[in-house]
């Protein structure tokens, strides 16, 4: 009970990092399955229909419902103590924003039990989703629309958290990297998931009420539905980037043992991809037709915007030459993202241009540049924040020597995986295919994609008993056990439920490291210890999110009495949140002091 009521952002952390683990499971699985179906020619293991379910699956739970919550898992997790605040600024709306956000992904994937998964590809793609047989997409669509109400307050809430609740002392100028992209983050959620709202209302008007939007024979457009999902496409990838290049900030500054370096260029870099992300989304639509002069501006912008990813790079560099670095496994991760991820760039860059694109577009030289980008940016950079976080999260190490065989057979199996991917869509393979014939020369480079498939599925089950193994251990051997330079390393073990017993001053860049380096052992404090409020837990974000569960089946299945049923139980939790006066609790100086006295550093 708990954890189904708490509203602590340290469990809703740790809840978003396992519901994320369960579904970049099953988004893997999914994987694995087309990579066995496409392991040879005219193979039969799965049907072209379930293939295309497949697909679509993949794509959808690994973006929305596996990369989304892992980056909100560190973000709950560390923003707060990096900032030195005692939570987040609305705590109900963030365990609402989890609920929300599971009960999702939960009913997304009840359709492969309940007549079949959506199969339209995970962009669902008009007049192929608005026409395709079956329930499928009608879950894609409230799965999606539930979800993604989650994720826009929990972004809301994350910007009103890092600009009011800082501690004193903590200027914009001073905020720790990963808390800068987690800001740029929040910003792009707030603008980007309205249009994705505002498309899914439109398809599935289009499937229930038989709406007109995208049917050109009755006067709509197809590519209506590309420039409303692609607008908010686009600016999902640096939603899901953008965290993972403030992690490796964090962790290539901590492991070189230098300050970051370019600090200010590294912030303006990160707002200008913030920025320059909403002005790309017509690179994906190059053969759409819509004129030489359309193509040519879009090119351009997305040229553009590899200029600040550049300088991210470069200065991830400069921190490294000279700094006495250590090859921890979050080091070795953050080591292994540099190149990869350049790798994804410069696959983008050659599909900015449009005469080019217009010969890889649709091939496998597209989904190679992809999961360049997602898998080998965001994945790795992820995988370095949780070995690097993992200790402030679960007050335990991970074991180094199980975390770099998970890095070096995930890491080979990945560049096993994709790199002969670019070569298949140069020779003409195209995307989103359940077979092949043999005599194309096709069949060596699939061979070699899958056995690397292999290997990552490999070091991910490496990753998971390495967990288990955690957690028969002990605490951590200190609070710091990376000698870290930001202000979440600053407090004892194991977390206290109000993070700071005073909250912190702090007197600039890398400020728990100005402290070390002062020779003292904890912050300076910016207050004198007193009363802490604390906000009660709640079973309402539960119970609302459940009513919307509800109330999505009954529009799929069409039965109007499980909608009002589901929307009555959601309508009423939010009557009861709005009457009743839930003022929280204190906790007493004295316990805090008594606190205070046994703390371990």
């Amino acid at each position: 009970m708990d954890w189904l009521t708490t509203v602590d952002h340290k469990k809703i952390g740790i809840l978003y990092l396992i519901a994320g683990g369960f579904f970049f499971i099953i988004g893997g699985l999914e994987a694995m399955f087309m990579r066995i179906q496409l392991f040879k020619p005219e193979n039969d293991f799965v049907a072209a229909e379930t293939f295309n379910q497949l697909l679509t699956m993949h794509g959808t739970t690994m973006i929305f419902f596996a990369a989304m919550p892992l980056i909100f898992a560190f973000m709950n997790a560390v923003v707060p103590l990096q900032i030195g605040a005692r939570d987040v600024a609305f705590p109900f709306v963030n365990a609402l924003g989890f609920w929300l956000f599971f009960f999702g992904g939960v009913l997304l994937n009840l359709s492969w039990l309940l007549g079949g998964a959506p199969d339209a590809g995970w962009t669902a793609y008009a007049p192929l989703s608005t026409t395709s047989e079956g329930s499928g997409v009608d879950f894609y669509v409230l799965g999606l629309q539930i979800s993604g109400a989650g994720t826009l307050v929990g972004g809301i809430n994350f910007l009103v958290t890092i600009i009011n609740m800082r501690a004193p002392g903590m200027t914009f100028m001073r905020m720790p990297l990963f808390t800068w992209t987690a800001f740029v983050t929040s910003g792009l959620i707030l603008f980007a998931f309205p249009p994705l709202t505002i498309g899914l209302f439109m398809l599935m008007f289009e499937r229930v009420f038989d709406a007109n939007f995208f049917n050109p024979d009755n006067g709509g457009n197809i590519l209506i539905w590309e420039h409303i999902f692609w607008i908010f496409g686009h600016p999902e990838v640096y939603i899901l980037i953008l965290p993972s290049f403030g992690a490796i900030s964090e962790v290539v500054a901590t492991f070189s043992r230098k300050r970051l370096f370019g600090y200010s260029a590294m912030v303006f870099a990160t707002v200008l991809i913030g920025f320059l992300g909403f002005m790309v989304w017509v690179h994906h639509m190059f053969t759409v037709g819509l004129g030489p002069v359309a193509n040519s501006i879009f090119a351009v912008a997305t040229m553009a915007i590899a200029v600040p990813t550049g300088v991210k790079i470069f200065n991830w560099l400069f921190t490294m030459w000279g700094g006495k670095i250590v090859f921890s496994t979050a080091m070795l991760w953050a080591v292994g993202f540099i190149p990869t991820f350049v790798m994804g760039g410069v696959t983008g860059v050659m599909l900015a241009i449009p005469s080019a694109d217009y010969q890889f577009h649709d091939s496998y030289f597209v989904v190679a540049h992809f999961h360049y980008v997602i898998v080998g940016g965001v994945i790795l950079g992820l995988f370095a924040g949780l070995y690097y976080w993992y200790p402030r999260m679960f007050n335990r190490v991970l074991n180094e020597t199980l975390g770099k065989i998970h890095f070096w057979t995930f890491f080979i199996g990945f560049h096993l995986t994709f790199f002969p991917q670019h070569f298949l869509g140069l020779m003409g393979m195209p995307r989103r295919v359940f077979t092949y014939l043999s005599g194309q020369d096709l069949d060596q480079l699939n061979f070699i994609s899958t056995i690397g498939a292999f290997l990552m599925a490999i070091g991910t089950i490496v990753l998971f008993v390495n967990v288990i193994i955690s957690t028969s251990k002990k605490y951590a051997p200190s609070s710091d056990p990376w000698h870290g330079r930001t202000l979440e390393w600053a407090i004892p073990y194991p977390t206290p439920e109000y993070n700071f017993a005073q909250t912190p001053l702090v007197r600039g860049l890398d400020a728990f490291w100005i402290e070390k380096a002062a020779g003292n052992k904890g912050m300076t404090p910016a207050e004198p210890v007193g009363d802490i409020h604390m906000p009660n837990p709640s079973i309402l974000p539960l119970i609302m999110s459940i009513g919307l569960f509800v109330a999505a089946f009954g529009l799929i299945y069409d039965t109007m009495t499980v909608v009002v049923i589901g929307m009555a139980i959601t309508f009423i939790s939010m009557f009861f949140r709005s009457v009743i006066d839930d003022h929280g609790f204190h906790i007493h100086k004295e316990e805090v002091e008594e606190d205070l006295k046994g703390v371990k550093l």
